[in-house]
């Protein structure tokens, strides 16, 4: 290809805008309207006409239109459809598989029957599991296994089999055990697993008497109380192994129901054959020769609900019994898990049955007298326990009995309790699970009532803070009588702030602080900090309340939003009590998040803005090397919404010395940097936007300060692709404000770093080539150069010249055409330059268009460089096409150039015109070119050369041809 000589066509900018808009055409409204329903006609010819008949049509008519949706439906939808075939293929399901989906649906349902409203006894497991463990050495009875627990075979006698079960557990009575000693807690826990591990395996394998002994053997471990304050866990602990043995029975009967045909839910005695009947009285009658009392009532109530299949009235029979037979157990910790266990399966098997929970909890108020007796207290001299200590050991149970009872009860039934506590004296353990087991809103309805209670009651016994704390939970769920809050209030609080110990102090605070910010102003809730503060700084107490400490701030954030109303109480100082690092910083956050979220206006209050500052210092002095990536970030973006929310209105020099001191603050979150570069653009800006683009001196002066803003704190900066960005924005804002130095400085900058610019880049943690971000950077530097006069010191075109020479100068990856592509994008700039006018311009800056007004040395300047660039792109073409496996890649870049030479270069010159024309039979040479878009460039060609000026382009487009990809 021979040398060319650049000149660049003449471009009229308005007048093709003109004629690129679309023609405006005359349009009837009358009934017409865009929303209007259309008329459809659906003409349909009948099939199977008689031979010379003519075919006969329907037309209807809708006013709406059809659906594509429905009509391919067919009428129905993909859902029905699949709900339609599942309820087809139903029978078809294996009756194994169908009847274990039906035992767990009835399960399911059956657990339903107390609706999602109760609280299950699984919630509480781990809360009790925590609170109640011992550092003491326990000990545990293990079931040595032994062959006679195998199944007999099939052929014995029946009475055989009876004789040979009832041996079996004798022999577990008479000693087929090991006593482990010295355990820890978890040693126990761990054996207790085990034991639950081996009941499986044992019914797996068909051992059932096997599995019943190791129940039988768990069940006495519950009659031990040497570590009393170890009991309610082992409660929890034991009590899962017999629930899944109740389970393990009960789907074993049920299966034996479902041979041939499923049971149904609602199943009577009438539907259970006589097998599974047979199967489950033996399980009763095994369960009834167990001698001793615990366990015997302890399995039975395991399988309380296997007297389904036996009797249509038998749970209803037995649970009076089982419950009178407690009665018989004389330490009175082991009566009330007792109960609490038969409440707990009643719940599930009969929650409608509420007179025997009724009664359970009767028996369990007479069992209170036994607390004072002799047994017990010599127990607890034993054990060197306290009596409050010793009276939150019947909480879990006495809390889910009366739980049970209150479920959905009516609220009289609240009132007989409070009459029944009354008789006994205000038992404060008593009256405390009544508070907390009652709905929130019947307690708050009579909460000046369980005041007065409260203040009867023995402080000995149960602390009345703990009372308080109980009446604050529920308080702080419902609205009590509004006349009765303020009293409410001081009464709790008088009793809440005589507490000596500072966790019992703390953990009651916390509780009565949401009520507090709830119902009364900013004067009440800076008396509970103050009062907190007071009772947690001695002897650095708060340092143990931690966790208190964060929900009294995140109650207080709750209800209070107003921020300047926060800082104008005690709240900093009660921020300082968190003096770890890690648990600062996470309230900080938290108050951030809040602020965020809820502050709608800016503000420039100096009480907020110091407090804040002092906030995000905090979150900014906690990163360090250490620090992940995604907590920084975070970090970064809870400092950048407060920024954002900082406004000083006109006062502009304010602003920016507030972003002067945030970059001091914020330095090593680059994110937080980039903000304030982002902010102080923003603030130039609003600033010519204020002074109409006429700047005064003093506003010219501030305005350039905000550009030395920029210019040092990007270099700060570590990412390369941000300081480019960021460089190129300052420039534009700096030009924009008619800062021409400054706007030079920041754009000589930018093209120095280029080669800094790394081949790879790591993006959401995947290296990635860094030519689209370069390339993309490249265009918007270009089309920015179009506006920048050029430096009178600097000759003609030194920014652009500047660019390209690093841009050649840069290494690029081995097969990149991205040099080339940048040349290419610099010949439509150049183009550009050489107008009269130019397509775009910033008011009150001088372009290269007044500065040279198309002086012919100028415009020599741009063509030499043009063919210049045009040269480097051939020799690149050229290289391409040395190499069979580049072709595609030449042909791409051909078109391309083709394009920018039919846009921008002068066609009228028969060297350029047969330039363009060698570049379209190069691109389509070997048919990687897009047939499409082919057609639609002659298509425009021939549209362009229409026009008077254009039709240079006639003959051009008669030497363009299409060429077939084979």
């Amino acid at each position: 290809m021979a040398a060319v000589q650049w000149r660049s066509r003449w471009r009229n900018y308005e007048a093709e805008l003109q004629r690129c808009r679309p023609e405006a055409a005359p349009v009837e409204f009358g009934d017409y309207h865009p929303l209007k329903p259309i008329m459809v006609t659906d003409t349909k010819t009948r099939r199977g006409a008689r031979k010379g008949s003519t075919s006969s049509s329907s037309s209807s008519s809708s006013s709406a239109p059809a659906d594509p949706l429905s009509s391919m439906l067919d009428g129905t939808d993909p859902l029905s459809m699949f709900a339609a075939a599942s309820a087809s293929e139903a029978p078809a399901m294996s009756h194994s598989a169908s009847t274990g989906d039906l035992g767990r649906k009835k399960r399911e349902k059956e657990e339903e029957a107390v609706g999602p409203d109760f609280e299950h006894w699984s919630s509480k497991r781990g809360e009790i599991l925590a609170r109640f463990t011992t550092t003491e050495k326990l000990s545990i009875n293990l079931f040595m296994g032994s062959d006679k627990g195998k199944a007999p075979s099939p052929g014995s006698a029946v009475s055989e089999k009876v004789r040979t079960r009832l041996e079996e557990l004798d022999d577990l009575e008479e000693g087929s055990q090991r006593e482990l000693l010295n355990l820890s807690q978890q040693d126990y826990a761990n054996r207790i697993e085990e034991l639950n591990q081996s009941l499986k395996e044992a019914w797996a394998s068909d051992q059932k008497v096997k599995a019943l002994k190791i129940v039988i053997q768990c069940s006495k471990l519950l009659s031990d109380t040497s570590v009393i304050q170890f009991y309610p866990s082992k409660f929890v602990l034991i009590t899962d192994i017999l629930d899944t043995f109740g389970r393990l029975v009960y789907d074993r009967i049920w299966t034996m129901c479902s041979d041939p045909r499923p049971l149904p839910d609602s199943f009577t005695v009438e539907d259970v054959n006589d097998t599974a009947k047979e199967t489950c009285l033996n399980w009763f009658f095994k369960i009834a020769s167990i001698r001793e009392l615990l366990p015997r009532l302890y399995v039975e109530a395991a399988i309380l609900k296997c007297n389904r299949f036996l009797n249509k009235a038998g749970i209803q029979e037995t649970l009076p019994r089982l419950t009178a037979m407690i009665r018989g157990i004389g330490d009175p910790l082991v009566a009330a898990y007792t109960r609490a266990y038969l409440c707990r399966v009643g719940m599930e098997v009969a929650p409608h049955l509420k007179d025997s929970l009724n009664r359970n909890f009767f028996d369990l108020l007479g069992t209170f007298r036994q607390i004072s007796g002799e047994s017990v207290q010599n127990q607890l001299v034993l054990q060197r326990v306290e009596v409050p200590e010793y009276l939150t050991l019947y909480s879990p149970a006495i809390n889910w009995i009366l739980q049970c009872i209150a479920y959905r009860a009516p609220e009289p039934l609240l009132t007989e309790m409070m009459e029944r506590c009354k008789k006994l004296g205000n038992n404060a353990l008593l009256l405390n699970s009544v508070m907390r087991a009652f709905r929130p809103e019947f307690v708050a309805a009579r909460a000046t009532d369980f005041i007065g209670m409260i203040k009867d009651c023995d402080e000995a016994g149960f602390p009345k803070h703990l009372l308080f704390g109980s009446l604050g939970r529920s308080l702080a769920c419902a609205d009590p009588p509004e006349s009765e809050r303020l009293t409410i209030l001081n009464e709790a609080w008088k009793v809440v702030t005589k507490v000596r110990s500072p966790q019992d102090y703390i953990n009651c605070a916390e509780i009565w602080v949401e009520f507090t910010c709830r119902h009364f102003t900013k004067r009440e809730v800076n008396t509970v900090l103050a009062d907190v503060i007071k009772h947690m700084t001695p002897d650095r107490a708060f340092e143990d309340a931690y966790p208190q400490l964060q929900s009294v701030i995140r109650k207080i954030l709750n209800y209070f939003h107003d921020f300047s109303v926060l800082f104008s109480m005690r709240f900093l100082p009660f921020l300082d009590m968190f003096q770890k690092d890690s648990v600062r910083v996470e309230v900080c956050r938290s108050i951030m998040e809040v602020f965020i979220k809820h502050q709608v206006e800016p503000t420039r209050d100096p009480v907020i803005l110091n407090a804040m500052l002092h906030i995000c210092k905090t979150m900014h002095d906690s990163v360090n090397a250490l620090t992940l990536d995604d907590e920084k970030r975070s970090s970064a973006l809870l400092i950048i919404g407060f920024i954002r929310m900082v406004s000083f209105g006109r006062d502009f020099e304010q602003q920016l010395s507030f972003c002067v001191e945030a970059r001091a603050t914020f330095c090593n979150l680059e994110p937080v940097l980039v903000q304030l570069i982002h902010t102080v653009n923003q603030l130039a800006m609003e600033t010519s936007r204020v002074m109409r683009g006429s700047h005064s001196r003093k506003t010219a002066a501030f305005v350039r300060a905000c550009a030395a803003f920029s210019f040092i704190t990007i270099p700060s900066l570590s990412s390369i692709f941000s300081r480019l960005s960021l460089y190129l924005l300052s420039g534009q804002v700096a030009l924009a404000n008619q800062c021409l130095s400054q706007a030079d400085a920041f754009l000589k900058a930018a093209v120095s770093i280029i080669p800094e610019v790394p081949r790879s880049i790591s993006v959401e943690g995947k290296l990635r080539s860094s030519e689209s971000f370069l390339l993309d950077f490249t265009n918007n530097f270009l089309a920015t150069l179009l506006v920048v006069p050029d430096h009178p010191e600097h000759g003609v075109l030194y920014l652009v010249r500047g660019l390209l020479n690093m841009v050649q100068d840069y290494t690029w990856e081995d097969n990149s055409d991205a040099k080339v592509r940048v040349y290419i994008s610099a010949l439509p700039l150049l183009a550009a330059m050489s107008q009269e006018t130019y397509l775009y311009s910033i008011p009150k800056v001088d372009s290269n268009e007044t500065l040279y007004g198309g002086d012919p040395k100028f415009l020599s300047e741009i063509n030499k460089l043009c063919e210049t660039l045009i040269g480097q792109i051939l020799d690149h073409l050229k290289a391409l096409g040395r190499d069979e496996q580049s072709t595609r890649r030449q042909g791409a870049l051909a078109f391309s150039l083709f394009s920018s030479l039919l846009a921008h270069g002068d066609l009228r010159n028969n060297k350029l015109s047969q330039l363009a024309v060698n570049l379209w039979n190069l691109s389509h040479k070997h048919g990687y070119c897009e047939t499409r878009v082919s057609v639609r460039t002659l298509e425009y060609i021939k549209h362009q050369a229409q026009q008077p000026d254009m039709t240079h382009l006639t003959d051009t487009v008669q030497r363009l041809a299409l060429q077939s990809r084979t």
